[in-house]
């Protein structure tokens, strides 16, 4: 059998080898960085060293780094900051939908792209405290205006807040560069371990903590640090300046010029707009999602059908709905996300196994 091929590195990427072996190292030792004797403080050595390095790879002071659990924890410490009304994309991941039901909703265009006009006039009337935008859409890959959205957001004199998860590495991603206030990003999109990421901080930012009960971070976020998960972090940062996201984007294109050929009438989701090198959102009405993710999966080739955090649920893609499909249009979407290591060969399984499905589909359709 061929071995497993894996496009879901939008759900999360591999553990690079440099972050697991950091990790490895953090076990070993003991230590909780809050102690004083002399274990204490080499775990706290070891904590502030990589926060230095998180720090530098988004352009930040040390001090303008608090860590979390990971993107879920860092969205909502930065949206719950609000003391008042709060404004939303309506296609940011759920962690930010879920935390602020009655948040005002800014729509977005056909194209998976949050409408300035629209941002504009829900602004001026409703006059948010805070506002949340991602800078990449972790379903299609479409990148939002965010710095264009950061104008708007100062001119009424709320906060920004940026889900940077699904972008981080791959784009600028610094608070200062996006006009942001606070940005969300997580390690195990970046080849880190799972359960571990930062709210990054412009600076000067007060913060208030959502999590009481100690001192850790500063006051910010209580609770004894993940150290070996980011001390893992840091390592797999000091990775991502050697990706050639060209060389991804291109095999991206590829897979999807393939698949027009295969099924023209198969529609790539924000396929005119700029989008992230990895990510490629493709529906054929018709074909729901669960038979292509089973036969795929039969095969040995993981894809997905959307978000990992909502592909469990029978409910069709909010983002997808949100940019105009319909329900059942929607459940046929499926998500296929590439990475540093995917190769040529992996995207020709993929072309060669879909295509089979494909052909069959036809055949039943036909019979």
């Amino acid at each position: 059998m061929s071995a497993p091929v894996y496009l879901d590195w939008a759900a999360t990427a591999p553990v690079r080898p440099e972050a697991a072996a950091a990790v490895v190292e953090a076990l070993r030792e003991v230590g909780n960085p809050s102690s004083v004797h002399a274990f204490g403080r080499r775990a706290r050595a070891r904590l502030e060293a990589a926060r230095r390095t998180v720090a530098r790879s988004f352009g930040l002071a040390p001090d303008e780094v608090v860590f979390t659990s990971g993107g879920t924890e860092a969205n909502q410490l930065a949206v719950h900051q609000a003391r008042g009304p709060i404004a939303v994309g309506a296609i940011e991941h759920l962690s930010v939908l879920e935390a602020v039901p009655d948040a005002v909703r800014i729509p977005v265009a056909g194209s998976g792209v949050i409408d300035l006009a629209a941002a504009e006039r829900l602004l001026a009337e409703h006059r948010p405290a805070l506002v949340a935008c991602q800078l990449a859409n972790n379903e299609t890959g479409a990148i939002q205006p965010v710095r264009e959205l950061a104008r708007l957001v100062r001119a009424v004199g709320a906060r920004l807040h940026v889900d940077a998860v699904q972008a981080a590495g791959k784009l600028d991603c610094a608070p200062e560069s996006l006009g942001a206030d606070t940005v969300a990003v997580s390690a195990h999109k970046l080849g880190g371990p799972m359960g571990v990421g930062a709210l990054l901080l412009r600076p000067g930012l007060a913060l208030a903590p959502r999590q009481p009960g100690g001192g850790q971070e500063s006051g910010r976020r209580a609770g004894t640090p993940n150290l070996p998960g980011i001390v893992g972090f840091a390592a797999a940062l000091e990775c991502l300046p050697g990706v050639d996201w060209a060389a991804v984007g291109a095999l991206r294109d590829r897979l999807e010029r393939r698949l027009r050929a295969i099924a023209p009438e198969l529609a790539i989701v924000a396929g005119e707009t700029a989008r992230l090198p990895t990510i490629s959102c493709v529906l054929l009405p018709g074909l729901s999602a669960e038979a292509q993710l089973v036969a795929l999966d039969l095969e040995g080739i993981a894809v997905s059908a959307g978000s990992a955090c909502s592909s469990g649920k029978l409910s069709p893609s909010h983002v997808l709905v949100a940019m105009g499909f319909s329900e059942r249009e929607a459940r046929c979407a499926i998500r296929v996300s590439l990475g540093w290591s995917t190769s040529a060969q992996d995207i020709d399984r993929f072309l060669r196994a879909w295509e089979r499905l494909y052909r069959s589909w036809c055949a039943r359709r036909a019979a």
